[in-house]
């Protein structure tokens, strides 16, 4: 062996002799930060649902859901598909909440001559009346719901004295068009009928 070699293996075996290992995982403030961290997202999930309470509380002023009539008449459509929620009309981001409106859910949509039946499996069903019926269209998007051009089907009506958009969304797209030209003709069909009584 050389006096390097030797010096090498000397300086190693100091080394090896005083090192010690570092402690690995700090196993207190690990648990400190991930309670911390669950706490932050609980104090978050609280806040957004005193939110949502808030807004269901300043729209109390909201009557309450029309019923369907003991007897609608025939169905003229029908559709399943998913309601996206309701709207103050005209403003997409502003969701109303009160009365169920606000609850994302599965439906199916009847429309007869006494109006739009909407049915939620999980959350209030309503009855729009003919009457209160005020527009159709196709849009992209409806509060917390953003689709691709014509991808969501908009009914407006009123209710109380307020004017409400409305978004579904069909399992099949291809009949967006179909509800709008229906429920448009029907609307119009009872303002000319109101017009002439």
């Amino acid at each position: 062996m050389t006096p390097a070699t030797l010096l090498a293996a000397g300086y190693a075996a100091r080394i090896a002799a005083e090192e010690k290992s570092a402690a690995v995982t700090d196993w207190g403030a690990r648990i400190g930060w991930l309670v911390g961290l669950a706490l932050f997202v609980a104090l978050v999930y609280w806040l957004m649902r005193e939110g949502w309470k808030w807004r269901g509380t300043l729209q109390g002023d909201l009557p309450e859901l029309p019923a369907a009539p003991a007897e609608p008449g025939a169905a003229r459509l029908t559709m399943t598909g998913r309601y996206h929620g309701s709207t103050t009309a005209g403003q997409w981001l502003d969701r109303i909440v009160a009365r169920g409106l606000g609850t994302r859910s599965r439906v199916e949509l009847t429309l007869t001559d006494a109006g739009l039946g909407v049915v939620r499996p999980g959350a209030p069903d309503f009855f729009v009346p003919a009457d209160r019926l005020r527009g159709a269209r196709l849009d992209k998007g409806i509060a917390g719901k953003v689709l691709t051009e014509g991808g969501l089907l908009i009914v407006t009506w009123t209710h109380g004295d307020r004017l409400i958009d409305s978004g579904f969304r069909s399992d099949r797209a291809a009949e967006h068009a179909e509800w709008v030209q229906a429920l448009n003709s029907m609307i119009e069909t009872n303002t000319t009928e109101g017009v002439e009584r």
